[in-house]
């Protein structure tokens, strides 16, 4: 696990200098520097920073690696280094970073900007064009300290430019900067740098408890929670096919009024949970393993250690009502390591959802020391404490931005962001999540729906998720029967398919499309979510079992089908798990339009004329 003596000590290193005011407008307006040919018409040109702010010129070379990778190391003397890579706009259609959110087609370099470090989002980027195939994709190989991005077209220079800004070496060596060579999409140049920082950095061991469809709390209850609520859930969860429960925010005492200003204390509200640790005990003993929520680096003025704290906190945070307890100090990762043992031990919880770590970032470029290093020694002291408490099956859920190869030892459960009731947000953030994901399951946003919705929408906020773990949250009591039926047969497909959906081959198209068809494949089985009214390839010669999702809008699936002719059993479901239809069907080469109910699914299993 990355670990850092400096960081861990509270000792200083110089940290990448954002762009400041000071900065020209555009990339165009820096002063020249020389550039040299690097890879598929990528230029290159590496610069080492001085304290005073001056830049020179400084060497580098590139060397292979397996899987394709190449491997560019630039050699500042350990100096804070900046790599600017020029490549030009082609048939340019977008850029995908970490960071990107929902700004993913081409931005101008005025206004392309990302500060990143182990808890906000990995150095990296990928620039791809209009048939989907990559121009630039790009990592820093270290994941774990802070640096700036700059990037987007240079109007000018009729480019897309990315100025990488890192912080000087840990131990004087060279930068650096992973390459993946042209690749035919986005996906598969990413694939094998996942490869990469597994060899490099060893992943924490995925259980079975971290690949289960999740029963959370927070979006049927939000803080209003209670012991009998949450035992009357799960007892409903466990047949539906879930296997763990989240008891997210509000089981603390203060946990109320949507704001943070109670949290520090981490008791157990004696109100809402006068018997914590038997009620765990309960919930387990139904066959679910148990996480409950904390933000272990967020103090709020009602909490009973303000007073004790308040000097470790110095910055408020992003949310509402709290101060970040500061993870450079080591008594604050003291104390965060004692309450996170303290509450896995002393309740018996099979793990912890970590929350707003990405909080730590209201300190980096302060001067102080890196803070990704720091929050590197911290996580790795909580998990090997954690490990002592429960050697076998712990579960620690990490969120979206810090989900990265960095985070790989450190958490199993990976969260997208919250996207409450927005089935296309999630299958968005959950892709973009899996594209750089290691080891880890990642796993859904919580899914909510009105109990008044059709059961097509129900049907959709699965097949929304269905790329990843699923977390449910909606009070299963209060929904219709329909909405039960539809999520148990959405859950017990997704069982069936697990190993393909979370382990297999997943292509899912140009970024900026926000993934309207999204391909899986292992062997001789294939998965395709259908999100749009887009023309479904189907390759009857490529696989034996095909399952195709209408996540779309429409009642029907168009499909080109090659590789035929072929004789097919066609089985056709409901959104609610009704068999529609059940019969053989000879399918020919060319269009064929099938119908097939919105929040639907049609299995096909090619039984004759396979070449």
């Amino acid at each position: 696990m990355p670990t850092d003596t400096a960081a861990a000590s509270g000792g200083t290193q110089p940290a990448p200098a954002p762009p400041s005011a000071a900065d020209p407008v555009t990339t165009a307006g820096l002063p020249s520097v020389p550039y040299a040919p690097l890879l598929d018409g990528v230029r290159l040109a590496v610069l080492a920073l001085g304290p005073d702010g001056t830049a020179a010129p400084a060497g580098w070379r590139l060397a292979p690696l397996p899987d394709g990778l190449r491997m560019l190391e630039a050699d500042t003397g350990g100096a804070p280094a900046e790599i600017r890579f020029s490549v030009p706009l082609g048939d340019a259609a977008g850029y995908w970073h970490p960071q990107g959110g929902w700004r993913r087609t081409l931005l101008a370099d005025w206004e392309g900007r990302a500060q990143v470090s182990l808890v906000a989002g990995l150095a990296a980027g990928c620039l791809y064009d209009y048939s989907g195939a990559t121009l630039l994709a790009f990592a820093a190989a270290d994941p774990v300290p802070e640096a700036s991005l700059r990037f987007g077209v240079s109007e000018e220079n009729d480019t897309h430019v990315v100025h990488l800004r890192l912080p000087a070496s840990a131990d004087g060596g060279p930068h650096r900067v992973l390459l993946v060579p042209r690749a035919p999409s986005v996906a598969a140049a990413l694939r094998p740098l996942r490869a990469w920082y597994a060899r490099e950095l060893p992943p924490m061991p995925v259980p079975e408890g971290a690949r289960t469809p999740v029963y959370s709390t927070w979006y049927a209850f939000n803080q209003d929670v209670t012991a009998e609520e949450v035992e009357a859930q799960a007892a409903l969860a466990v047949p539906l096919g879930c296997g763990a429960l989240i008891l997210d925010d509000g089981w603390q005492e203060y946990g109320h009024g949507r704001g943070y200003a109670g949290l520090g204390d981490w008791r157990p509200d004696p109100v809402k949970f006068p018997d914590f640790t038997g009620h765990v005990a309960k919930v387990r003993a139904l066959g679910l393993r148990y996480l409950a929520w904390a933000a272990p680096l967020l103090i709020g003025p009602g909490s009973d250690c303000h007073a004790e704290w308040a000097p470790y906190a110095p910055a408020a945070a992003t949310v509402p009502g709290a101060l970040v307890l500061d993870p450079r100090r080591p008594e604050v990762r003291a104390h965060v390591v004692k309450l996170c043992t303290r509450l896995v031990r002393d309740h018996g919880l099979d793990g912890l959802k970590l929350d707003f770590l990405d909080q730590a970032m209201v300190y980096a470029g302060d001067g102080g020391a890196d803070v990704g290093r720091a929050m590197a020694v911290l996580l790795a002291e909580v998990r090997s404490a954690l490990e002592e408490v429960r050697p076998e099956g712990l579960l620690l859920e990490l969120r979206q931005p810090y989900t990265g190869p960095g985070a790989a030892p450190f958490g199993n459960m990976l969260r997208s962001f919250d996207c409450p009731a927005d089935a296309a947000a999630n299958r968005v953030r959950t892709l973009d999540t899996s594209l750089l994901a290691v080891g880890g399951a990642v796993h859904s946003d919580m899914l909510l729906w009105s109990a008044q919705a059709p059961v097509a929408a129900v049907a959709r906020q699965l097949i929304g998720a269905l790329h990843a773990v699923p977390q449910i949250s909606v009070r299963l009591d209060r929904v219709p029967q329909e909405h039960r039926d539809a999520l148990a047969f959405w859950l017990r497909t997704w069982r069936e398919h697990r190993e393909l959906l979370l382990d297999g081959e997943v292509e899912p198209g140009r970024p900026d499309e926000l993934y309207p068809l999204v391909r899986a494949t292992a062997g001789d089985r294939c998965l395709i979510s259908v999100h749009g009214g887009v023309v479904v390839p189907l390759d009857l010669a490529a696989h034996r079992r095909v399952d195709l999702v209408n996540g779309s809008a429409g009642d029907a699936l168009m499909l080109s089908v090659a590789g035929g002719p072929a004789e097919v059993t066609q089985v056709i479901h409901a959104p609610d798990g009704r068999i529609i239809e059940s019969a053989p069907v000879r399918y020919g080469e060319g269009p064929r339009t099938l119908a097939v109910p919105r929040g639907g699914l049609v299995s096909l299993t090619i039984t004759e004329g396979r070449r």
